[in-house]
């Protein structure tokens, strides 16, 4: 069987996603491109493997009258993938590729009702999932989806077909020709469409064309720079139906590093001391929690250890990039990686060389920390709409600088508007949102994306993020309010888990505060204070006063009309599952003032 193209391509001759495996193949087959967990142990895919099975499960697709149509995003065949990380996700995107059938990755968190929405407004034929609790939600609204024809499942599930019936009867003789598809494919047809889960309202079908993620993959490559990497190993946790993480398996793909799928969130630790991965990417509220352990253990030493823990932390705060702070200081940071810093890069596993953050504000301090403890950090930014990736804090001199979003990559051009609002325009931005031209012409104007981020540059090259244009709000006063730089901020105290920021049309400032309960548990037992439950706690006058002295410190940081006058202390957590946070874990913003009106009525009483 013929697996790849006869003549050698280079990486500007990838045009289309799949063209990528194809590079893969020709430059550094692998034994493991693709790795996921089985029966308690690593199941692998060669690259020859991946490249066959892609093929089989193209031709599958193409016996159940799947694509091979006039490729008008409107006439293209849609089916949709609602499953966690593993390699069936990207084998059946691979293979959806190449004969033009579009696939619609949906967040398994998603509710019940925007599925249904999704599912009639994409007209999706078929749906591939895993786990019982999605196929127990498909099976209940399928009657109300008069597209959908069948629902596969990557396990054996009750109710569904298993994906494995497609390739029962593989034809690698059919008359229909897979060649002479993949070459029909071009760079400007429509590869996917991304619903965004966003905060507010119906979700917008984001299409992204293989001209635009494809162009957004090699300039990052570029820009980054990775490297080839044919020895290297990428740990994927964060959601594929994300088009951050999948643009990353793109690179990685492209760059020859190996991926291996993490089990599930909750055995991310155990994953990586198995696969000691050489980087991956994540989101800030994970390098919180992270840091959140790293301090919690921190808290248990006693003597000399404790001591030379905080003391090692405290240096690590203090660490700048760009600033060589001097021999004394660079010896003791030396000497805290020799005694300290070393056991935090161990419990990665040893090798990491880059860790990519993205999708919220990382806090600065958290990028000094693992920055100084050797645990390269880089920030990123870029929209879905995108396809994502705008600008990044890159891995060469000059290229870093903490706080920002890094340096615009090649191929984009950005631009500030006089309200603050960032655009872009380039090869990456979308071809538009499925359905919706109205919202099309309200995002791109005259070829500019419009994000509806505020920022600036800063020295002139570094992108800083301030906050999101509808959610900067004016005070009563008519003073101008930018949230997320306070709730940044206020979230470097390991005592709390989240905080919204309001005030809207009021006199002054107020918020919204989840405690770090991990955190709060250990002080009350510091402070005698007996623990029954997280109401109790968030309701007791010692705890209250301990989270007034709290705020009262960070106001110091903040002008007069910034500073938080009142706050309540919620006992609930908040979750994708219990609806205040999105799948990216960024806050739902409009869900939580809806759910807590009665608080928020009660702060400005």
């Amino acid at each position: 069987m013929q697996l790849f193209n006869s003549s050698p391509f280079n990486m500007n001759e990838c045009t289309r996603l799949f063209d990528f495996l194809d590079y893969q193949w020709q430059h550094f087959p692998k034994q493991d491109m693709l790795s996921g967990k089985k029966d308690h142990s690593w199941e692998k895919f060669s690259t020859k493997d991946v490249i066959q099975q892609v093929n089989t499960i193209s031709r599958g697709l193409l016996m159940l009258g799947l694509g091979n149509k006039p490729l008008q995003v409107e006439h293209q065949d849609k089916i949709a993938i609602i499953s966690r990380n593993r390699p069936e996700w990207i084998l059946l995107d691979l293979a959806c590729q190449q004969i033009g059938v579009i696939l619609c990755p949906i967040y398994p968190t998603t509710h019940i009702n925007e599925i249904e929405f999704i599912f009639n407004d994409a007209q999706i034929k078929y749906v591939f999932i895993s786990g019982e609790e999605i196929a127990d939600k498909l099976i209940s609204i399928q009657p109300h989806i008069p597209s959908l024809k069948a629902i596969y499942s990557f396990d054996t599930l009750e109710g569904t077909k298993h994906w494995n019936s497609l390739f029962e009867n593989d034809n690698q003789n059919s008359s229909i020709s897979l060649e002479e598809i993949k070459k029909s494919i071009l760079p400007e047809h429509c590869a996917t469409i991304i619903y965004t889960s966003g905060t507010t309202g119906t979700p917008k079908g984001v299409m992204l064309s293989h001209k635009n993620i494809v162009s957004n993959v090699i300039h990052a490559k570029n820009s980054f720079p990775f490297p080839a990497m044919p020895n290297a190993r990428a740990l994927s946790f964060l959601p594929l139906n994300h088009i951050f993480e999948r643009l990353a398996s793109y690179i990685y793909i492209s760059s020859g590093i190996s991926i291996y799928y993490a089990e599930s969130m909750d055995s991310i630790g155990d994953n990586i001391r198995e696969v000691k991965p050489h980087l991956f990417t994540t989101v800030p509220r994970l390098l919180e929690k992270v840091f959140e352990k790293i301090m919690l253990k921190g808290s248990e030493l006693s003597g000399i250890k404790r001591t030379l823990f905080y003391w090692a932390v405290e240096l690590a705060e203090q660490f700048d990039n760009i600033e060589d702070k001097g021999f004394l200081y660079n010896t003791q940071l030396f000497i805290a990686n020799k005694l300290v810093f070393r056991k935090w890069r161990q419990a990665l596993g040893n090798h990491v060389k880059f860790i990519i953050t993205g999708g919220a504000a990382c806090q600065p301090k958290l990028l000094r920390i693992f920055n100084a403890a050797r645990i390269p950090v880089y920030e990123g930014y870029g929209p879905t709409e995108n396809s994502p990736v705008i600008s990044v804090n890159c891995h060469k001199k000059g290229g870093t600088k903490f706080g920002t979003v890094g340096i615009v990559i090649d191929g984009q051009e950005v631009k500030i508007e006089d309200d603050g609002e960032i655009c872009v325009k380039g090869p990456s931005v979308m071809m538009g949102y499925y359905n919706r031209p109205d919202l099309t012409q309200e995002a791109i104007k005259e070829g500019w994306l419009h994000t509806g981020d505020i920022g600036f540059f800063e020295d002139g090259k570094y992108l800083r993020i301030t906050d999101r244009k509808k959610e900067l709000f004016k005070t009563s006063g008519g003073k101008y309010v930018a949230p997320q730089a306070i709730e940044n901020k206020v979230k470097e105290s390991e005592y709390i888990e989240h905080i919204m920021v309001v005030g809207a049309d009021k006199k002054y400032v107020a918020a919204l505060i989840v405690p770090s309960f991990t955190s709060l548990k250990k002080w009350m037992i510091n402070n005698n204070i007996p623990y029954t439950s997280d109401q109790d706690a968030t309701d007791h006058p010692e705890i209250l006063q301990f989270y007034l002295g709290l705020i009262q410190k960070f106001n110091t940081n903040f002008n007069q009309v910034e500073q938080i006058k009142k706050f309540e202390l919620i006992a609930n957590e908040w979750s994708v599952d219990s609806g205040e946070l999105t799948p990216k874990l960024s806050m739902k913003r409009k869900v939580i003032m809806e759910k807590y009106n009665n608080r928020i009525d009660k702060l400005f009483q």
